[in-house]
């Protein structure tokens, strides 16, 4: 997955295909980048466009800078190394597959592990704080802890949230750890506001949503955060969706579908 979705990477496939964009050719891809082009235009149109793969210029220009693009290739990728099944076209900017990478990362893994576990068994895989859960749970089910944001960076204090993990995955996008100084010495982070082309200053400081797929999951992390602090609930609830979020404030916010998942919580900090 690394080596074709990531845009840190010189030799990846994306890095390969974001240095084609905008030259309108048809090419042969992987599966996995097929699924994830796919997934990305998908997602921006059922979030009315809050989750967007085209930020990535807004990224590189607020100092998180990936592999160099230059000018386009002269050679195709030898794209066999990536299982090679069909043609896309190119896009028109380069792009950023971000959380959506790797929630497909533990989608494919779950499913390439489930087969190959005893009978009764389950398993929790875990990459960068999104998790998935698949098989038979422990009888207690799978305790996951939800970081508060607010807490002094490195601290192991305790979670702001405990939920109850039977099945299915939970994604949470933050600004506690992924922020930094840009070029011009302003503060930012790494989610940006598709509307505004900046790091989003939307009232929040992180949103947890747990649904059936990991990539979904961090779509509608993303999509919620970027909704703001008015709107996250009233969206969250007409989605269905078990969402929990963390107010520039320290106020706790969650669904009704999150609370009957929530086996604890700081009751202090709800608002």
């Amino acid at each position: 997955m690394d080596r074709s979705l990531s845009r840190f990477r010189d030799d990846s496939e994306l890095t390969w295909l974001n240095r084609l964009a905008g030259t309108g050719a048809v090419v042969p891809v992987s599966r996995r980048l097929r699924v994830a082009l796919a997934l990305t235009d998908r997602a921006g149109r059922v979030t009315d466009d809050r989750f967007d793969a085209t930020i990535l210029d807004t990224l590189e220009r607020i100092g998180e800078r990936g592999a160099p693009l230059g000018a386009a290739p002269d050679a195709p990728l030898a794209v066999t190394v990536f299982e090679q099944t069909s043609r896309a076209h190119v896009p028109q900017v380069p792009l950023d597959m971000g959380g959506v990478g790797k929630g497909l990362a533990l989608r494919w893994a779950a499913d390439a592990a489930l087969p190959e576990l005893p009978a009764g068994a389950g398993l929790l895989l875990e990459a960068g704080g999104d998790i998935v859960a698949a098989g038979v749970p422990p009888a207690a089910g799978w305790r996951i802890g939800i970081e508060d944001p607010v807490a002094d960076p490195g601290s192991e204090g305790q979670p702001l949230v405990v939920v109850d993990l039977r099945a299915g995955a939970i994604a949470t996008s933050s600004v506690r750890v992924r922020s930094w100084l840009a070029p011009d010495g302003r503060p930012v982070h790494h989610i940006v506001d598709p509307a505004t082309r900046e790091p989003a200053r939307t009232g929040l400081l992180a949103v947890t949503v747990a649904c059936q797929d990991p990539a979904w999951a961090e779509i509608w992390s993303k999509a919620l955060f970027v909704a703001g602090r008015e709107a996250i609930a009233d969206e969250a609830r007409a989605r269905g969706l078990a969402a929990w979020w963390v107010d520039d404030r320290g106020r706790l916010g969650m669904t009704p579908d999150a609370r009957v998942r929530t086996l604890w919580a700081a009751e202090d900090r709800l608002g």
